[in-house]
């Protein structure tokens, strides 16, 4: 083999693998990706910790999380949300199955916004 073949060769493999680690870390990536679902919450089952949310859409997400899931105040996320509840979820999702890295429940917080909101109109 000739010095020029050889050295086509070895530039050809190594833009191969250049171009499948970028394919590669593009995937990873998506999988990474956090997805934020706004909407109330139909089921807690604190022992799979698991919860139902139905979206706007009219879809339930079932949604599982861990001892590193933020709620507020720091408590477990099945002590901080209950049925019914308005949330917000960040999430992340890989195989199908959405772990929650954070959840805010926006019960408490929309209902004082619409009384912070009728007292302004009413003044």
């Amino acid at each position: 083999m000739s010095l020029r073949t050889r050295v086509r060769l070895v530039l050809s493999v190594m833009l191969a693998a250049v171009v499948g680690f970028g394919v590669a870390q593009s995937l990873r990536a998506d999988e990474d990706a956090v997805h934020i679902l706004k909407g109330v919450v139909k089921s807690v089952d604190k022992g799979t910790k698991t919860m139902v949310v139905k979206s706007a859409d009219g879809v339930d997400h079932t949604i599982k999380w861990t001892g590193k899931t933020a709620a507020k105040g720091g408590k477990d996320v099945g002590d901080s949300v209950a049925e019914g509840s308005k949330v917000t979820v960040k999430y992340t999702e890989k195989g199908g199955e959405k772990t929650a890295v954070g959840v805010k429940d926006l019960g408490k917080e929309t209902a004082k916004g619409a009384k912070d909101v009728g007292q302004e109109v009413s003044k």
